[in-house]
């Protein structure tokens, strides 16, 4: 007995207690569950609206606060709107005129020996100077306001004029064929070969390409070869070259990887020009200068950053990173023009189209050359 009580006892203890019951009522079309359990309080009517408003209280909470970062988000996009920008008055910042370009490529270097030692001198009195080029040297030619008349006046120096106007660097052909190409005669790489003699055909070539192009040829073009055949190079004490951005106005190529010295591009002109000089004449100190500021032309012919205008190649800035690489590359010296004498922020002061210097901008450029000239003249007090 004892036992059975106790197992009974054991039993009634272990019994889990019956679960409530939700009974669904098929015959209510909202599905609504009846409880087994009786109604509580909660159920009532009133309770149960009391409930839902304590309910929807974080809701509410997180719309408000949604709504008050919308608005406070509008409100800062109104002020921003209402202050864009902060007003700069330019004549204030420009008072003491536009500023100067720091930031340039200009590389100054002395003249070498064979040893590769450098060899300082001061340019001056008894110093020649054979300059090439086009418009920068040969406008206004017979003026003393012309460039190289300007640097002669600076430094005591005999400077040998043999710009051609109307020229480029990269020549048309890749070989001298004056027959389909008349100008190439002129450009900076047949000039250098006229002078040394390197190509027998070049004199020839030469007057062949006169007789075509007859009275158009340019004015000063007799004068040019005539200096250049009868000076000797290995007197002369400086070359210095410089071509505006006709090339980039013409649209003209720019480099050529794969052969550096390809006379067609711009840039491989300079680099056959100063390879065949340094060959002959390896006393011969060697100033490339670059192009100075030139606006490009749209379409209606109006001015336009040349920074913007394309002609089938590049910018013209490119143009002059590419002739600076170049120099560098051949241990010239290289004179930044573009940025460091005549940029675009001053280039109405300078010029008098979009393209040719006035005489305050050619002046500016002699005094930019006379600078590389002699840079390290101090090194020789």
């Amino acid at each position: 007995m004892k036992n059975k009580r106790n197992a009974n006892d054991t039993q009634r203890g272990n019994t889990l207690p019956i679960p409530d019951i939700d009974i669904i009522d098929l015959e209510n079309d909202s599905g609504a569950v009846a409880s087994a359990e009786p109604a509580s309080e909660d159920a009532h009517p009133a309770a149960a609206g009391k409930k839902g408003k304590k309910n929807d209280r974080p809701f509410r909470v997180v719309h408000i606060a949604l709504l008050t970062v919308f608005l406070l988000f509008i409100c800062g996009l109104v002020y921003k709107i209402a202050n864009f920008g902060v007003h700069v008055d330019l004549s204030e910042i420009f008072k003491d005129g536009p500023g100067t370009y720091e930031d340039n490529f200009d590389t100054i270097l002395p003249l070498f020996d064979a040893e590769g030692n450098p060899v300082y001198k001061h340019y001056g009195e008894g110093t020649t100077i054979v300059a090439f080029g086009n418009a920068p040297f040969a406008d206004d030619r017979s003026s003393e306001d012309n460039l190289a008349a300007l640097i002669a006046q600076m430094t005591g120096a005999t400077v040998y004029n043999c710009s051609v106007s109307g020229s480029y660097l990269a020549a048309d052909g890749d070989s001298l064929d004056a027959a389909a190409h008349p100008m190439d005669i002129f450009n900076f790489y047949w000039l250098c070969s006229l002078a040394t003699g390197y190509h027998e055909d070049t004199d020839a070539e030469f007057h062949k390409g006169m007789d075509l192009l007859g009275d158009s040829a340019p004015a000063e073009a007799w004068d040019v070869y005539n200096t250049l055949t009868s000076v000797d190079l290995a007197t002369v004490d400086v070359v210095v070259v410089m071509y505006d951005g006709s090339d980039y106005l013409a649209g003209h190529p720019m480099y050529n990887d794969a052969k550096d010295t390809d006379v067609t591009q711009f840039t491989g002109n300079t680099e056959a020009g100063i390879e065949l000089l340094h060959y002959f004449y390896p006393n011969l100190r060697i100033i490339v200068m670059s192009p100075t500021y030139a606006y490009g032309l749209d379409e209606n012919g109006d001015y336009i950053s040349s920074d913007i205008q394309r002609y089938g190649w590049d910018v013209l800035s490119t143009y002059v990173i590419k002739q600076y690489a170049s120099c560098n590359s051949r241990g010239v010296t290289f004179v930044d023009n573009l940025y460091g004498t005549i940029n675009e922020d001053q280039a109405p002061e300078y010029l008098t189209d979009h393209l040719h210097l006035n005489l305050a901008g050619r002046k500016k450029v002699a005094e930019r050359f006379v600078y590389a000239l002699n840079y390290f003249s101090h090194l020789l007090e």
